[in-house]
């Protein structure tokens, strides 16, 4: 088992494995082609960098639902369903933030390649093209195929009967889905807030003074949304586990996740930090991710 976890992505090892795996790991790496051509093409011509933002949510319900049609046993059909679940949501937090329009191409642009752009080492129309191909478009990619991956993983494995693992994985998964809905939603309210102030009904007042939210669940992390979006994955992985093994080469996909969620977190809270006074004492007060059990308590 481990030698085929080892070389579960390698495409000179796939005829190890029997055709009907082989032809399900080519149409995974054909769809994720597809996306970086279009995702690169369509956002240079357009200069909205948001293009694999819009599909982010979406590429994975299509690895699942591939699988299930490749491998419909009971362990893929979870994993698919709440992968679906998981893309639903974040898809509809994605549109009414404004990311969707009814021309595909265009929508909302995340402000924070606006900030790459400008900064020195990226400024350029050829410096950014070449951080658009190589990180945007390639890299976020491959981060999204491989930590959809533990559905290869089950696939390999589709003969194995669920276990108590798998109970754990679910239950967990919609967990951090739940406490991600309630974060965005959160957020989402604090931003309609934030355009009409002196409204009496605003419920998050503090946070709107300050600019930046500070209450209901970004009371206790400065960031329950990333959290929970990795804490998901993570959570994905042991799907992999539970139809492999403990420590499997499917690791890789949360572990850059949570690398990915590193290097947006210090963007993000830089470009706070200059933005508000007040961030940096919540910097000092409040975790970034995993809040202190004693504050919790003392709620």
């Amino acid at each position: 088992m481990a030698s085929m976890s080892a070389t579960l992505f390698s495409l000179s090892s796939l005829s190890e494995y029997e055709a009907k795996f082989q032809s399900l790991v080519s149409s995974w790496l054909t769809v994720m082609i597809i996306v970086i051509v279009v995702c690169f093409v369509v956002s240079e011509l357009t200069r909205n960098y948001s293009q694999v933002d819009k599909l982010w949510s979406l590429i994975p319900i299509v690895y699942g639902w591939i699988t299930v049609a490749a491998f419909p046993s009971a362990r893929i059909i979870i994993m698919a369903l709440l992968v679906t679940i998981w893309g639903f949501r974040l898809s509809y937090n994605f549109y009414r933030k404004g990311g969707y329009n009814i021309i595909p191409w265009k929508g909302e642009e995340d402000y924070r390649w606006k900030h790459l752009r400008d900064t020195p080492i990226l400024k350029g129309r050829l410096r950014f093209g070449l951080f658009n191909l190589l990180f945007i478009s390639v890299y976020q990619n491959i981060v999204i195929l491989l930590f959809s991956s533990p559905l290869l993983m089950a696939a390999l494995n589709n003969d194995k009967s669920l276990i108590f693992t798998d109970i754990l994985a679910a239950t967990f998964m919609l967990l951090f889905i739940i406490t991600e809905s309630v974060a965005d939603n959160q957020l989402f309210r604090f931003h309609r807030e934030k355009k009409n102030p002196d409204n009496q009904d605003n419920k998050y007042k503090k946070s709107v003074k300050n600019g930046f939210l500070s209450e209901g669940l970004w009371k206790y992390a400065r960031h329950p949304n990333f959290a929970s979006e990795q804490a998901i994955w993570i959570s994905f992985y042991f799907f992999g586990e539970a139809a492999g093994k403990f420590i499997n080469i499917t690791l890789a996909g949360p572990a850059l996740l949570v690398l990915i969620f590193a290097g947006s977190t210090i963007m993000t809270e830089g470009i706070s930090s200059k933005k508000y006074p007040e961030y940096v004492v919540y910097q000092k007060e409040v975790p970034k991710f995993i809040p202190k059990i004693k504050k919790v308590t003392d709620k």
